[in-house]
């Protein structure tokens, strides 16, 4: 399909297309980081290749006429065709996880109550009343208890069935009254807005099962991968913030519709939402401005426990339904970090253990019930296969998981034909890449010392102009279309993000004046988290070094604990104290972190 947009001199292509409503996708935010916003020119003058250009697209795809839009300027008319993304489909992405039924010690209390009462409707017109003080009366409220949207149907719902109507109610508000006996009929959703993916889950309040669950990738990725770059893109910009917003309530609508269509439940029974996720998610979704988010001293506008109705969200559920986001910590340390300390009671024992969340942003949280630290430890998105040269999300195709010996050996998510590496399968070659000597502590591909390596694994390993390369598949390999190769920045990208995570972990144990040793239990949570090798984890130290006994998955627990606040107010009360105990450490602002971020991008010696 071909579009015709204007726009001003100077703009670039990038924004031209965002501004003309064509979604290209800019993982690094527009910022020259990565390639999946790569065109081609088709006609008119070729610029000439920016630095940006040359690094992240090579002397063949420059040469082939293909720029960055984020980096190509207005400046003639002129024809490109964007560059087909990777055919990725069938994601990968971790689900809601058992079901709160089976959580020992809940207390099923969502705070939702359904009553079947009879309403004698007005029927003498000498009787000064109406119908809804004719409800109040019969359910003992009063009319500022009664949600705006209850009023549209309530002369019709009085009047269908005898009067016989079913109330329902969450404290004193009215969120619902349905004709006839609808006491049955409760349900509510847990969601986990992640800045990569979102995963939406309904459940039966009186029960807790789980009746259906859905996830996606994050709609918003198109303007950013990683946080920064989504609050760059909304920073002091109401237009785009309030693109980030549309995107975000949309996925949710779809997701609504989805699990109500596969469970046979109507949306309007619906009736509580717990929403989940880190600041900055939480803010796009009410539409808060997060721009002094990410500015120094990254305060967020609030903190504190909210709770609003769908109908000021625009959600699809019933229009009273109570939307609970539970509390925040700090500016990047949000309402899932307190979901997953919540969902691993770690407050509720003596033992020491560490919670961390590997992703995009990531966080960490260490302690017990004497006390609980957190802190971000934002990877950025090159574990999610962004800003690597041939990298992918988890999706069918993706190199998932990789040994080495004296050659390299793949496993394809969904044994499909090879497109591309995903963050797992990266982790597990580099760590058989450094178990094998190819690459060194520092992280540098040896070329020099190639001659020592096996004949197969030594024909890997090449100097391509001035880049260092290693072939992880050639053109037919294991069905791939293309040569697929693991690059020194890539390892560089990796170094950078394990840093980030390995650095949030040893810092918040020197924080509180301990040792990985000292460490009973060390939960990998998330998506990404559970699906990487805990051999290659600690191989590549993107965690510290502890036994991998102590080392244990804990899937989704932020949709988990989302799901323990919906079926539970107690749980939700509970999770508003875990907040209110957890200590924000801020890494950047820590003397000794600069040189243990430093010690953790290396990698350990054999």
């Amino acid at each position: 399909m071909t579009r015709t947009l204007s726009a001003p001199t100077g703009t670039t292509l990038l924004k031209a297309a965002h501004d003309g409503g064509i979604d290209v996708t800019a993982t690094c935010g527009g910022r020259g980081r990565c390639t999946s916003c790569r065109i081609k020119f088709v006609a008119g003058t070729i610029p000439p290749p920016t630095l940006a250009d040359e690094v992240q697209l090579g002397d063949d795809l420059v040469r082939e006429g293909y720029r960055l839009a984020c980096q190509c300027r207005l400046e003639e008319p002129l024809t490109v065709q964007l560059a087909p993304p990777l055919d990725e489909q069938a994601f990968q992405i971790l689900g809601a996880g058992p079901s709160v039924a089976r959580t020992a010690g809940v207390v099923m209390d969502s705070g939702v109550a359904k009553q079947v009462v009879k309403v004698t409707v007005p029927h003498d017109e000498h009787h000064q009343t109406s119908d809804l003080e004719q409800l109040l009366a019969a359910i003992g409220r009063e009319p500022a208890d009664v949600g705006p949207s209850v009023l549209l149907g309530l002369p019709t719902a009085l009047r269908d069935d005898g009067g016989l109507v079913t109330v329902t109610t969450f404290g004193r508000r009215i969120l619902a009254v349905e004709r006839g006996d609808t006491a049955l009929m409760k349900f509510g959703l847990a969601v986990d807005v992640g800045t990569t993916s979102v995963v939406t889950t309904l459940l039966e309040l009186e029960s807790g099962e789980q009746l259906a669950s859905v996830s996606s990738l994050n709609p918003q990725a198109v303007f950013g991968g990683d946080l920064m770059s989504r609050i760059a893109f909304a920073q002091f910009n109401p237009v785009n913030l309030r693109k980030l917003t549309t995107r975000i309530l949309g996925l949710l609508n779809q997701h609504i519709e989805q699990v109500c269509r596969e469970a046979g439940v109507l949306p309007k029974w619906v009736y509580k939402v717990v929403v989940v996720g880190n600041t900055c998610m939480h803010h796009l979704v009410l539409g808060i401005d997060p721009s002094h988010v990410g500015l120094a001293p990254y305060a967020p506008v609030m903190r504190h426990a909210l709770v609003t109705t769908a109908r000021e969200l625009h959600l699809k559920t019933a229009p009273e339904a109570q939307v609970c986001f539970l509390p925040i910590v700090a500016g990047f340390v949000g309402a899932d970090a307190v979901a997953v300390a919540l969902a691993t009671r770690m407050d509720a024992g003596d033992r020491l253990r560490c919670a961390v969340d590997i992703g995009t942003n990531g966080e960490v949280v260490l302690g017990s019930r004497a006390r609980l630290l957190a802190c971000s430890a934002p990877a950025g998105p090159a574990l999610e296969g962004a800003q690597i040269r041939h990298g992918m999300r988890g999706a069918l195709g993706a190199i998932d998981r990789v040994t080495v010996d004296d050659d390299v050996h793949v496993h394809t998510i969904g044994e499909a034909a090879a497109l591309g590496i995903c963050g797992s399968g990266l982790i597990d070659l580099l760590a058989g890449l450094l178990d094998a000597g190819v690459i060194d502590p520092t992280g540098l591909i040896q070329v020099d010392q190639r001659d020592a390596l096996p004949g197969k694994l030594r024909d890997r390993v090449v100097m391509r102009g001035e880049e260092r390369q290693v072939i992880v598949l050639r053109p037919g390999d294991h069905g791939a279309g293309r040569e697929i190769v693991l690059t020194q920045d890539d390892v560089r990208q990796v170094q950078l993000a394990k840093g980030a995570i390995a650095s949030g972990v040893i810092m918040l144990l020197h924080v509180a004046g301990l040792a990985p040793d000292d460490l009973d239990e060390l939960m990998l949570a998330g998506g990404f988290g559970n699906y990487i090798s805990i051999a290659s984890a600690l191989r590549i130290g993107l965690i510290p070094p502890v036994s991998p006994a102590k080392v244990r998955y804990v899937g989704n627990a932020a949709s988990l604990g989302a799901q323990l606040c919906l079926v539970s107010e107690a749980e939700r009360a509970h999770a508003a104290e875990v907040a209110r105990a957890i200590e924000h450490v801020s890494l950047a602002a820590h003397p000794d972190f600069e040189q243990i971020f430093v010690d953790a991008m290396n990698f350990p010696a054999r």
